[in-house]
């Protein structure tokens, strides 16, 4: 999991933007990254128009619909924090996870935020966290 997200990957205290400009945010770091084709940022806003990547505890997770999987280069993810808040089609959202997986490669990376964030609290700790390298200790934990 260590390759799936890097310290460039991290965008902290970003200031409110609009969902649409976080999702071509998250897909341009993708892209620079590596992970994905710039053409997956299409398939990551038309996955969240037909179906809303918020996931609750103020944390949505957008990533592209299946016909867009041709577009990744490789599974890696970003994380950006919001600590004022951004809406997302009527919910409050303070982290996003941006992910472009091939395969099953993505249920490693939602098993530790879904392990991580219990609970909308949880989120706001998070955000408190200013040492990239710990935010990204806690997402690449291996899971047994």
């Amino acid at each position: 999991m260590d390759s799936m997200l890097s310290v460039d990957g991290i965008a902290l205290n970003l200031p409110g933007e609009d969902r649409e400009a976080v999702i071509k945010r998250c897909g341009a770091m993708l892209v620079e990254a590596g992970y994905a084709k710039k053409r997956y940022i299409e398939g990551m806003l038309a996955r969240d128009n037909a179906f809303s990547c918020a996931i609750g505890n103020g944390i949505a997770i957008p990533h592209g619909e299946v016909d867009y999987k041709p577009e990744i280069l490789k599974t890696g993810f970003v994380v950006l924090t919001y600590p004022g808040g951004i809406e997302w089609h009527g919910q409050t959202i303070y982290l996003v996870i941006g992910i472009a997986a091939r395969g099953e490669e993505h249920l490693d990376i939602i098993g530790n935020i879904v392990e991580y964030f219990d609970t909308e609290e949880d989120v706001k700790k998070f955000l408190t966290i200013t040492d990239k390298e710990k935010i990204r200790a806690i997402f690449c934990k291996e899971r047994a």
